[in-house]
This record gives structure tokens, C-alpha cells and sequence, in this order.
């Protein structure tokens, strides 16, 4: 029984008292941070890879200490799925640990584009598609207003979605379709996996729609949930025709807990040296390697073949030097194994 719940408030206005963030970057007032955000220290005890892992882990310890949160408040400095579920989970504490797994796995399919249950998967697509908009307002009242609005919504959208079926049915069915691709074998895949890579190879002929990433965010191409759930490995390398598309997933951003990700590699360089490669005018570039989901693409149609692409990639990802390192270099992190 858990006998105070926090209340939410919005970020710039938890600067004027004491808060906890949950899934961002603490401010002056903050007294408790619990994220998976790259270089911030959270005690070993409370380790996830999500943000809602960590927050329910902390919530646990309330229940077994009866001690109330460390601070009334809880806040976040952006709008995603992973943070709302963490936030609700220090606002309806009750509730949250009622519905754990599922909520859990709602922050995942926002986070890392996997689901476990597909209510979670529809119910992210809800809350990305809600997060669309705001030009009317500064980012921080868009995000202050998305949380006031879905809040109440999470468990609703989570156990009774088909009252929000028109705002998912429509990627779902395409999320089925991509699944179905990979499954049937329409979609090939090759698995490196001393490189922690996969190498999808799509029917020219086989148009993707994509799908949502995060809050308001939409991808080109295969759905995310479909690789994401169809493959263990963090690199991806996506051969379409002579159209490539290389990414980084965004495990290897955060401080992933139940594996060590390889170290994400500059994939700029590579960039340099296709463009150098093509008989044409095509043109690659390659996001900096601390970008939330990295990636290397071209534009028009690249006149480098497939084997050589693959080949160049494998060459580069297992010659050059690690180029991010999201583990806060503490006493603590550092006896890990």
C-alpha cells in the first residue's frame, strides 16, 4: 500500500520546487533522477533498461520501506512513452503495479520498438500519433500539455483499445503486414552476430509504409516493431535494391542493463568513403554517433552492388574504435563485467 502518490507538474514549473525526473535530465530543483539517459548514475539496486524499469524498481522499494517518494512532485522534460508510463507509475502507484507488465511493455514499444503484447504496441501507437502538433506553443507547453491529456488515458488506451481503434488500426495492419513479410521470408535476413548485426534484404517490389518511433515520430521503410521484434541484434543494415539504409538501435543510446550493446562506431567516415565509391553524384551521410538512433543513408540510388555495401559495413564496424559510451564512469559501473 503505497500511502502518498506524487502529482505531476510541468517541467519549467518544477523548477520552483523540489521534484523527480523521471526518463529526462534533472534541473536545479530536482532531488531524484530516475532515467536510463546516458552518463547519470542510478544506484545498482534500481539498474533497468527502461525508465519504467527503474522507476517501478524504486517504486518497490517505497512499498518495502514505507517510506514516501523524495519529493511531491514528478516531472519529465519531454514527451514520450517510456515517460509516461514512469510518471503514471509515481501518480497511480496502485494502479501502476496492478497492470506492471503491461505498462512495462508500452514503454518498450516506444523505447526500443518491441512488444510482447500487441495491446501495448497499439497503445504506443495511440500516444505517438497524439504527440504530432504543437506548433502552436513553445516545446516545453506541448509537452506539459501531452502529459495532462494522456495521463488519464494509459490504462484506458492499454485495456480497452478497441475504443481507440481509429487511431491504430491503420499502422497496425501495416505492422501485421511487415511481420508477415518477415515471417514468410519475403524479407531475408543475415545475421552477423560477432558484429551484433543484421542485414535485411527487401523485394524491390515490397513497398513499406513504416511506422511511429517514440513521441510524433514516424520511419520510412519496414515497420520498426516488426525488426525490432523480429531480430535481436542493435545494428541494422537494410538493403532495399540499391537503395541502403544503416541504424544504430536505440538500446545502444541508453544504458541498456540485460546485455552489454556493442559500442556504437562513427559511422561518418564510412559516409566519406561511399560517396568517394559511387561511379555517380549519389551522395551518403551518417548522423554523429551520440544521436538517438544513429544512421548512414544516400540519396537517389547508390551504384555501389549489395555484396560490397554489406562488405564495406562489416569492414568498418569491426576496424574502427568505439565512439559512444552512454555508462557514467563511476566506481560503481566500472566493476561491471
Amino acid at each position: 500500500m503505497i500511502e502518498q502518490a506524487c502529482r505531476y507538474i510541468g517541467y519549467e514549473a518544477s523548477r520552483g520546487e523540489p521534484n523527480i525526473v523521471v526518463d529526462g535530465s534533472p534541473n536545479e530543483t530536482t532531488v531524484l533522477t530516475l532515467t536510463h539517459w546516458p552518463g547519470y548514475v542510478v544506484e545498482r539496486e534500481l539498474w533497468g533498461d527502461l525508465s519504467a524499469h527503474i522507476v517501478f524498481n524504486y517504486l518497490d522499494r517505497l512499498m518495502d520501506s514505507g517510506e514516501p517518494p523524495a519529493a511531491p512532485a514528478v516531472t519529465n522534460n519531454h514527451f514520450d512513452q517510456d515517460g509516461l508510463v514512469g510518471i503514471h507509475t509515481l501518480v497511480k502507484p496502485e494502479e501502476s503495479l496492478a497492470n506492471r507488465d503491461l505498462l512495462i511493455d508500452l514503454a518498450a514499444a516506444g523505447d526500443f520498438a518491441t512488444y510482447r503484447d500487441r495491446r501495448a504496441a497499439r497503445a504506443s501507437m495511440v500516444f505517438s500519433r497524439r504527440a504530432i502538433g504543437g506548433e502552436d506553443c513553445t516545446y516545453d507547453e506541448f509537452t506539459d500539455r501531452l502529459y495532462e491529456e494522456c495521463l488519464p488515458l494509459v490504462l484506458p488506451v492499454l485495456l480497452d483499445g478497441d475504443r481507440y481503434r481509429d487511431e491504430w488500426a491503420e499502422e497496425d495492419a501495416e505492422l501485421s503486414r511487415c511481420e508477415a513479410a518477415m515471417a514468410e521470408g519475403v524479407v531475408t535476413v543475415d545475421i552477423d552476430e560477432a558484429l551484433d548485426l543484421a542485414v535485411l534484404t527487401v523485394p524491390e517490389t515490397f513497398v513499406a509504409k513504416g511506422g511511429h518511433r517514440f513521441g510524433g515520430q514516424h520511419l520510412a521503410g519496414l515497420h520498426p516493431m516488426a525488426v525490432n521484434n523480429g531480430v535481436d541484434q542493435f545494428r541494422l543494415l537494410t538493403v532495399h535494391g540499391h537503395r541502403y539504409h544503416y541504424v544504430d538501435r536505440y538500446e545502444t543510446w541508453v544504458q541498456y542493463r540485460s546485455r552489454r550493446p556493442l559500442p556504437r562506431i562513427d559511422l561518418r567516415p564510412l559516409a566519406e568513403e561511399l560517396t568517394a565509391a559511387e561511379p555517380g553524384a549519389v551522395i551518403w551521410t551518417a548522423s554523429e554517433p551520440g544521436s538517438l538512433t544513429p544512421e548512414m543513408r544516400h540519396d537517389g540510388e547508390s551504384g555501389i552492388d549489395a555484396e560490397m555495401m554489406v562488405s564495406l559495413v562489416r569492414r568498418h564496424l569491426s576496424s574502427q574504435p568505439a565512439a559512444w559510451d552512454p555508462y557514467p564512469a563511476s566506481p560503481r559501473n566500472l566493476q561491471r563485467t
